[in-house]
């Protein structure tokens, strides 16, 4: 991608370590043990007593590890892929009379607490709709490349994407009614057709930054090969050497590619309602 002129988000909050901030602590493993314990134990979010703990819910950033460098190119390179869907999707939502309200993105490392609750890096990139907010532990963009086989920047970028997808069913309140639905399971499931519909919003992303001349040769690619690396049926044969299809929350490998591409080829977001489509 050619994101040099890009300018960068600032709705990425880096919470893989204080930084320095006044007020702020860092979190020990024993510690977030013990919030947990409490949470239930008073029946509250373990979110609100962490930032009790570190100083008030000012901002102040919890992390159990590492250090936060707002120089890092993995960070610099977040933001700026952020904020070109920031501009894809104002530039969507204005055409329909509407306007955009972007999401925060926040970098994590191993653990995060969420209005959704304690989430675990090995679930990998996810959004929250309780507090509007996408999550990533960077080391997951790592091993996309290095243990999926799915490298370049665009198929990093594509996964950040993914999760604004599903930042935009909040906003259009696509999530909200298949929750209702409650029809959750299975290959042709609604949280198959979430996952594919935030795939092709995706490649809907992936072609404005094809118009805008920031792709490179190979970047759709790129993509679509993060797409198959991440399919149900892929990830479920590499770790148990067998295919569930009931079991499935994403799609498979080529539908998750496909809804991607046909996101790209159409550009258009009222093309990526999965929910009506007859065969995914």
């Amino acid at each position: 991608m050619k994101l040099d002129d890009v300018r960068q988000s600032s709705n990425v909050q880096d919470r893989r370590a204080t930084g320095g901030r006044t007020g702020a602590v860092a979190v020990s493993g024993g510690t977030l043990l013990v919030v947990l314990v409490l949470a239930v134990v008073l029946g509250k979010n373990p979110l609100t007593l962490l930032q009790s703990l570190s100083g008030g819910a000012g901002g102040a950033k919890v992390s159990a590890a590492g250090s936060a460098n707002p120089n890092d190119p993995e960070v610099i390179f977040t933001r700026k892929v952020l904020a070109t869907t920031e501009d894809a999707w104002a530039e969507a939502f204005a055409k329909k009379g509407k306007r955009y309200e972007p999401p925060a993105l926040v970098l994590f490392r191993d653990a995060v607490p969420t209005a959704c609750g304690f989430q675990q890096a090995a679930v990998g990139p996810f959004y929250c709709p309780g507090d509007r907010m996408a999550y990533l532990d960077l080391d997951f963009l790592s091993e996309l490349q290095r243990k999926l086989g799915a490298p370049g920047d665009f198929a990093a970028g594509y996964v950040i994407a993914h999760e604004i997808g599903h930042h935009l069913q909040k906003l259009l309140g696509t999530s909200d009614r298949v929750r209702a639905d409650g029809k959750d399971k299975g290959p042709s499931g609604n949280a198959v057709r979430l996952e594919l519909q935030a795939d092709c919003y995706a490649g809907v992303w992936g072609a404005y930054v094809k118009k805008k001349g920031l792709l490179e040769v190979g970047d759709v690619d790129e993509a679509l090969g993060a797409a198959r690396a991440i399919g149900d049926d892929t990830l479920q044969k590499r770790a148990r050497g067998r295919v569930s299809p009931e079991t499935f929350s994403h799609g498979t490998s080529e539908q998750r590619a496909r809804w991607f591409k046909r996101g790209m080829d159409r550009a258009e977001p009222d093309d990526c309602d999965t929910f009506r489509a007859g065969e995914l």
